[in-house]
């Protein structure tokens, strides 16, 4: 059965979803990491203030990134499978065109 909401089958968003949650899971354990690596070098106050200011850009960035919709979807999925946050095979699923677009824009 075919939704033709953006051109998703019901399949597709049901997997086009959970991919991008595992991949915003990802980023939240990166940042995580980053941000337990950049604390324990805290000496200063402006050192604090650098890790504030990192920390809204990344809060603006993941909450802009993952807000979820499937208009541009294709070009969030390219750009989390460049950055290693997704893999291409974890969207296997979807149909081959969007594959194959979501995995060419991934090269660049």
């Amino acid at each position: 059965m075919v939704d033709t909401v953006a051109g998703w089958s019901e399949t597709e968003q049901i997997l086009a979803r959970q991919a991008f949650e595992q991949a915003y899971v990802r980023a939240i354990d990166r940042l995580i990491a980053t941000v337990q690596e950049r604390s324990s070098t805290l000496t200063s106050a402006d050192s604090v203030w650098q890790l504030h200011d990192y920390l809204s850009i990344e809060r603006h960035t993941i909450e802009g990134r993952f807000a979820f919709a499937l208009e541009g979807l294709l070009f969030v999925f390219a750009s989390l499978v460049k950055e290693g946050l997704l893999q291409i095979e974890e969207l296997d699923g979807l149909e081959q065109e969007k594959l194959a677009k979501i995995a060419a824009m991934a090269r660049f």
